[in-house]
């Protein structure tokens, strides 16, 4: 799917659902500034930590600087308590209303369309796409927030303990952005097969219940068996493929940040030695940049949920859409029958998929 269409997309989802839920939204962003604000104020807290406490053994603030960074801590837990549970609301109710309308969709609709559109696919359309589209509303909105700010805050800090050190890791953090968003395209595509499997499993599932007594009659419970098998292996494999990518992840992230580290240490190093750093800012930046590389990794495979979102709204936006082909018209004058004589002149039945 082309970025000029996932923009559609996103512009429609907001548009017609995510802009009644603005104030939430809101609420959820002075909350994700106060998380950021809370994460920068932990890794600045080290700095007096290390000088007051170790270094000159002040005892009143060995007393007073805990009790802050507890505070610190304490606030960042409870505003993004609220701030999840307030955008996870925000992405149920609005999953709930795209439910609906599916559902109203399917009562509406004509026969004909029902026939040729199995109900497999409607199912995987109200639990797997919807799922999709949740995660893609309250997971990433809230991730965009909470961890851009944070990421914002931290760098702020890594500036302020000092400037060499902070061009330093700007320069390694765009490496591990640039990584995890080439593992975020992989992932995409191999979670958008995974659905496409489990929809045609949830198709098949649908099928053998309806055919449960055919199958027994005409004595096919093998190849049935095997049919079945057949495609849970695919969704397995997909399953499979899917999770390989997001561990492999992991030992190139770690290898980068242990290369960033022993840079950093290094570096470090040379600028104590000159008398251009001391060990509290050095533990204050090391804490900001640790702490900074957890959201940045979550920005960076932010596409993924959009990606995955998007193209579930694609799927479900096709059944919403659909025109009804045969409606009741309400502007036409009612039926009246009083001797209830009625003649069929020239009507016929057939099935769209047959020959006449």
């Amino acid at each position: 799917m082309e970025s000029k269409e996932i923009k559609l997309i996103l512009a429609r989802l907001f548009k017609e659902y995510v802009r009644k839920h603005l104030r939430k939204i809101f609420l959820s962003l002075i909350l994700s500034i106060i998380v950021a604000g809370c994460t920068a104020a932990i890794a600045w807290l080290l700095d007096p930590a290390v000088k007051k406490i170790f270094i000159e053994k002040n005892t009143t603030l060995s007393l007073i600087i805990p009790i802050f960074i507890v505070l610190a801590f304490s606030g960042k837990g409870l505003s993004l308590y609220i701030a999840r549970l307030t955008i996870i609301k925000v992405g149920a109710e609005i999953t709930g209303e795209i439910n609906k309308q599916i559902a109203e969709n399917i009562i509406r609709t004509d026969i004909n369309t029902l026939d040729n559109r199995h109900s497999g696919k409607y199912i995987s359309n109200m639990l797997y796409d919807t799922g999709q589209i949740q995660n893609l509303v309250s997971n990433s909105v809230l991730s965009l927030m909470k961890d851009g700010f944070s990421v914002i805050a931290l760098v702020g800090v890594m500036f302020y303990q000092n400037w060499k050190l902070a061009l330093f890791a700007m320069l390694m953090m765009p490496l591990a952005a640039g990584l995890a968003k080439t593992l975020g395209k992989r992932i995409g595509k191999a979670v958008g097969k995974a659905g496409e499997a489990s929809g045609v499993l949830v198709t098949y599932l649908s099928e053998m219940f309806k055919g449960s007594r055919m199958i027994r009659i005409y004595q096919k419970e093998d190849q049935v068996k095997s049919e079945a098998n057949n495609v849970i292996n695919d969704l397995i494999n997909k399953n499979v493929k899917t999770a390989s990518i997001l561990i492999r992840a992991a030992p190139l992230m770690e290898t980068l940040t242990g290369i960033m580290i022993a840079g950093f240490i290094a570096f470090s190093g040379k600028l104590i030695t000159a008398g251009e750093l001391e060990v509290n800012n050095f533990f204050s930046f090391l804490a900001a940049m640790m702490m900074a590389y957890q959201p940045i990794r979550s920005l960076a495979t932010l596409n993924l949920s959009v990606f995955q979102g998007t193209t579930a709204f694609k799927r479900v936006s096709q059944v919403i859409d659909k025109e009804i082909q045969i409606a009741e018209n309400k502007n036409l004058p009612k039926l009246i029958v009083k001797e209830s004589n009625i003649s069929f002149n020239k009507v016929f039945f057939t099935y769209v998929t047959s020959k006449k």
